[in-house]
């Protein structure tokens, strides 16, 4: 529901630890002021989101549903993405794919966010509104990833699918727990919800409940190794109707990742998802070996 994967590090110094000094550039590139959840609203960072919000809104209205992909420059990993409104009939869904250079190495940027209006206004602070986020970021043989919300990771690795990002439900039993501590409470209205209000438990924005709504990310860390196959990022839209063992199955065999992001989108319409679909797959092509541990916050 929002624009960017450094949207996930609420800390600053939490993000330099992790990237050390590819963070400091990433920053730049990306120029955000992103703070606790909170926007730093400078006219130079909502400006550019603002631009790229706009441009993407308009291939979504324009053309229904939209994909396309890449390859990186040193032929390690390509990446395709499809996004389409599904049932709805507006588009909140966003995704961002993007490669830069990093002192002569190559950075892989990849993200997917279910509530883009949230970042339309400049003075989004007074909105009541909100946006959850599932982002990675390649830096040679390292996969991070961190999530916010419902929109989830997936991993393809040894033929099996394994989860890298945890959807953050409000009735999950620590979730619970922590929602509580701070006064707030859940309830039961159609599903779990924060206050009776908001489906997920953790979210930037929404901003009325932000005292238990928390913009805090869990992060994963994987090896890229030869037994790591591709990568899944996809909105609720998609998880909605298809598990994470049935998304892997359906696009092992499918080698060029935009077709296996347009078979993911396309099983979830069929499959009647009424929210939004967006997909993101990135195929890893030449690795080397390693494993996986986790770095949450």
């Amino acid at each position: 529901r929002a624009k960017l994967p450094l949207f996930l590090f609420s800390d600053y110094h939490q993000l330099k630890f992790h990237f050390s000094n590819t963070v400091v550039f990433v920053i730049s590139i990306l120029r955000l002021g992103i703070r606790g959840g909170q926007f730093e609203s400078s006219s130079n960072n909502m400006g550019y989101l603002n631009s790229v919000l706009q441009s993407s809104s308009q291939v979504h209205a324009e053309d229904g549903p939209v994909c396309g992909g890449g390859l990186s420059q040193n032929g390690k990993f390509s990446y395709g993405y499809a996004s389409s409104p599904g049932k709805r009939s507006s588009m909140e869904d966003f995704y961002e794919t993007r490669i830069d250079g990093v002192d002569g190495e190559l950075v892989g940027l990849f993200g997917v966010f279910d509530d883009s209006e949230f970042l339309k206004s400049e003075n989004n602070q007074n909105r009541d509104a909100g946006s959850t986020a599932s982002t990675a970021i390649l830096v040679g043989d390292r996969l991070l990833v961190a999530n916010v919300g419902d929109s989830r990771a997936v991993i393809c690795r040894g033929g099996n699918a394994i989860a890298v990002s945890r959807d953050h439900k409000p009735d999950q039993t620590d979730e619970r727990q922590r929602i509580e501590d701070a006064g707030g409470f859940v309830m039961w209205a159609g599903t779990w919800r924060v206050g009776g209000v908001l489906a997920v438990s953790r979210a930037f924005g929404d901003r009325l409940l932000k005292q238990y709504v928390v913009a805090d990310p869990e992060i994963q860390e994987e090896k890229i190794d030869s037994s790591l196959e591709f990568l899944i990022l996809a909105s609720d839209g998609l998880w909605d109707v298809v598990s994470n063992e049935e998304a892997v199955a359906m696009i092992k065999p499918i080698q060029d990742p935009e077709q296996a992001a347009k078979r993911l989108m396309q099983e979830a319409c069929q499959r009647g998802s009424a929210d939004n679909i967006t997909c993101v797959v990135v195929r890893f092509m030449a690795n080397q070996g390693g494993t996986s541990r986790s770095v949450s916050a």
